[in-house]
């Protein structure tokens, strides 16, 4: 007897996958005294073998069917502006590379699987990144797929942004979306796209689709909120992708997402019923009718004429902002406080408050179109310097996003997080705490 090693080689984007398979051959002699020795082993072999190959084209069918990434938890040495290896930077011309975090632009997430991961920004200049990765088998089309990947956003990532040239925040979430296509950046079919990612703890995400085509790249792309009438500078983080595996069309597939959690039950209480008259058929009482109602009295002075009022006169409430009301007043580089802005702590939303102040802002900008102005955040003095940075910056984004979304250019304002670099007032008190902690206009140019 023989014994031998079948290897079955799959082949995956440059990572080989083996699996061994022991199988018996026997040598017989062609002498007769040795044939009814070997006929039960025989016999035993002519039922095993079968079943052995079979199993080995089994597992062969299953290691061409599913499609294994390389490099799935993007291990690099950490870098920024360079993707992991194994993946091809897709993004813009004259744009940065994808970055292997974490270390850089101070994100600091550990990661999930391994010791990196993949940081992919979307930028307001209208420009995101990108990777792509050839698949070590194309997609079958008209097969249904399933596959999963672990996403997470980080609240720091400190980069410069594209259109004021400032260092800032690349803060807002974004989401992932995944294609399949021809070409290394070709985006030929949406297959997937996941949820807005605010989440900084790691979440695993689930995907299924059906190619259409027989594609041979795959491609993860970041992109913003949608629908989004500007672009922002915001992040996502990308780990631990699974096999693409190959699934039955009608077998469904559990999202586990961030929002998978029970809706909250809110108890109405429902309106006492109305009184039921006891005796519905019944004849109503009547209502009493006084017989001799008191006359009206007479005025005794009836030559007096009785003139309406004139109607009130509407007087336009008093401006907030006093020092937007004439232009020629202004100079270059003048700051102003904008009064009535009060955030809630470690807050940047718009609240309706503050809804009065912002359109006196908003029609100043409209009546002088040849104004720009820089919208600036400032904090008080306790939080740490990172903190104030970002929450400033936060802060003065909100009222930009606000007149932005009102019909004011992209051109004409700007805005900056200050920080507590500018204290107007002593930190030490909470008077001058608050005094600190604002929004100022400043005169970027006043004849465009």
């Amino acid at each position: 007897m023989y014994v031998c090693n079948i290897v079955v080689l799959g082949l995956s984007s440059g990572y080989s996958v083996k699996n061994s398979f022991t199988c018996i051959f026997l040598y017989l002699k062609p002498s007769t005294k040795h044939l009814y020795k070997n006929s039960i082993l025989m016999n035993q072999i002519r039922v095993v073998l079968p079943l052995l190959f079979s199993l080995i084209g089994l597992v062969h069918m299953n290691g061409q069917n599913t499609i294994q990434l390389g490099n799935p938890s993007f291990e690099d040495t950490p870098k920024n502006s360079e993707q992991p290896r194994g993946w091809y930077d897709c993004g813009f011309a004259g744009e940065t590379a994808p970055d292997v975090q974490p270390g850089s632009f101070k994100v600091m997430i550990d990661a999930y699987e391994g010791n990196t991961y993949l940081g992919m920004v979307v930028r307001d200049n209208e420009t995101w990144e990108a990777v792509a990765q050839r698949l070590s088998t194309p997609f079958v089309p008209g097969q249904c797929y399933t596959f999963h990947i672990r996403l997470a956003h980080s609240t720091n990532y400190f980069s410069k942004s594209r259109t004021t040239l400032e260092d800032e925040f690349f803060t807002q979430p974004a989401k992932l979306r995944i294609w399949g296509g021809n070409g290394w950046c070709d985006k030929r079919q949406l297959l997937g796209e996941s949820d807005l990612i605010n989440h900084t703890n790691w979440q695993d995400y689930d995907f299924k689709f059906k190619p259409k085509r027989a594609y041979k790249y795959i491609l993860f792309e970041a992109f913003y909120k949608t629908p989004s009438l500007f672009p922002y500078n915001g992040n996502i983080l990308v780990d631990d992708s699974s096999d693409i595996v190959p699934i039955d069309c009608d077998e469904p597939v559990p999202v586990r997402t961030p929002e998978d959690e029970p809706p909250i039950a809110i108890n109405i209480p429902e309106p006492d019923p109305e009184p039921v008259d006891p005796k519905p058929n019944s004849t109503p009482d009547p209502i009493p009718v006084d017989p001799t109602p008191d006359p009206e009295p007479v005025d005794p002075k009836p030559d007096i004429v009785k003139v309406d009022p004139k109607p009130p006169v509407k007087v336009a409430p008093p401006k907030i902002m006093k020092e937007l009301e004439d232009v020629a007043k202004l100079s270059e580089g003048q700051t102003i406080k904008i009064d009535n802005l009060n955030f809630d702590a470690d807050k940047f939303n718009i609240k309706n408050e503050m809804h009065e102040v912002l359109d006196e802002v908003y029609n100043f900008l409209v009546q002088n179109p040849k104004v720009n102005v820089e919208i600036g955040g400032h904090t008080n003095g306790k939080p740490d310097k990172e903190y104030c940075d970002w929450l400033s910056f936060e802060r003065a984004r909100a009222v930009t996003d606000y007149l932005k979304k009102k019909g004011i250019k992209n051109d004409r304002i700007q805005s900056k997080g200050y920080g507590k670099n500018k204290p107007i007032a002593d930190n030490e008190t909470a008077a001058g705490r608050r005094k600190n902690q604002r929004v100022e206009i400043k005169i970027l140019s006043l004849d465009g």
